[in-house]
């Protein structure tokens, strides 16, 4: 099976990142935790632009329930990078997200791959469906 090639215009959101020394590993480039960390920050931060995630009060939250990354060439330290985010598949409850890492001035993601949230009430940690305002801001990322 042949992998779709990933590039920019396969994204809603964009987001700049800079580097930190921590970033590199002993190898030399930036650790493949650090990945995760730009995909959960580039998704949040579109919630929180959207208008619909206050990280104190909203009384629905999304926690990571699944994830995955194909890391395709390596980055180090110091770079701006550009986090992209958008929308794969809303649910009831929950929505898969599409993530991914560019070099600054890349067509191609050094690294991309899927983040889930599952939307619980804060309170109590159960399940609950997405709400309406979410799940607008949702579908204009589709």
């Amino acid at each position: 099976m042949t992998e779709h090639r990933q590039t920019r215009a396969d994204y809603f959101y964009f987001e700049t990142m800079t580097t930190r020394w921590m970033d590199n590993d002993a190898y030399r480039h930036i650790n493949n935790v650090v990945y995760y960390s730009f995909f959960d920050t580039v998704a949040n931060n579109y919630l929180m632009k959207a208008g619909v995630l206050d990280i104190g009060k909203s009384p629905v939250i999304g926690f990571i329930v699944a994830s995955s990354c194909s890391y395709k060439k390596p980055l180090a330290y110091p770079a701006k990078v550009d986090a992209a985010f958008r929308v794969n598949r809303i649910g009831t409850s929950s929505v898969e997200y599409g993530v991914a890492v560019f070099a600054e001035g890349d067509n191609e993601p050094a690294a991309f791959g899927t983040f889930t949230h599952a939307f619980v009430d804060r309170e109590n940690g159960k399940s609950v469906p997405i709400p309406a305002e979410t799940r607008a801001a949702l579908e204009r990322a589709v």
